[in-house]
């Protein structure tokens, strides 16, 4: 199935509906070569007022990104090592976010693998900080608008969901028992423990 821009009208309004509503659409960065091309099969939401949101304690010149309106890349560095795809959820000045914790590689496999160093098509993208490496999606990319032309850019679903499940989170320390992690039942690129999928 072709991918189209996905438009910002259809995102929902709501931290926590938005993060089940990606499970299924794609994630999309044109190089000017090729297309790194992923279907969303795993996020987390962080909505307004919890406390393991990056919004938690305001707005901040690292986190400023994650205040624009729903539809925008918001792309921090973690653990020293990797970088992380967010989605803007709310409304401006009004912080909230979906980590995209986990794709299934679509387009541009061999470019993944390359960028990865590994051969193995199930560790591409199961994983935040494995996907950005893959898509190749660093802080270059971020307050980017993925409804916009550009790029990077969120896509349509490729297929329908047969059915979405939802978790608590994972590597968190505060909020831990909020059950706002959404995945795709049966995906074998969802990422974590095999309880939590």
């Amino acid at each position: 199935m072709i991918t189209g821009r996905l438009p910002r009208a259809e995102l929902p309004l709501d931290t926590i509906e938005l993060a089940c509503y990606l499970v299924g659409k794609t994630v999309v960065h044109d190089l000017p070569h090729a297309r790194l091309r992923g279907r969303i099969v795993e996020t987390e939401a962080y909505p307004v007022g919890d406390a393991a949101g990056h919004a938690f304690s305001g707005e901040t010149r690292r986190n400023r990104s994650l205040f624009l309106r729903r539809g925008h890349a918001y792309i921090y560095f973690a653990y020293g090592s990797s970088y992380m795809l967010n989605v803007t959820s709310e409304k401006p000045a009004v912080g909230g976010g979906v980590l995209v914790r986990a794709l299934e590689p679509l387009d541009g496999i061999e470019l993944m693998k390359q960028s990865r160093g590994t051969s193995k098509v199930l560790d591409l993208t199961r994983g935040p900080g494995r996907l950005a490496e893959a898509m190749q999606i660093d802080a270059r990319f971020d307050g980017v608008d993925l409804c916009a032309a550009g790029p990077l850019w969120l896509g349509t679903a490729t297929a329908s969901v047969a059915a979405v499940r939802c978790t608590t989170r994972i590597g968190i320390t505060r909020e831990v028992e909020r059950r706002l992690r959404f995945y795709e039942s049966g995906s074998a690129f969802v990422s974590g423990p095999t309880r939590l999928r």
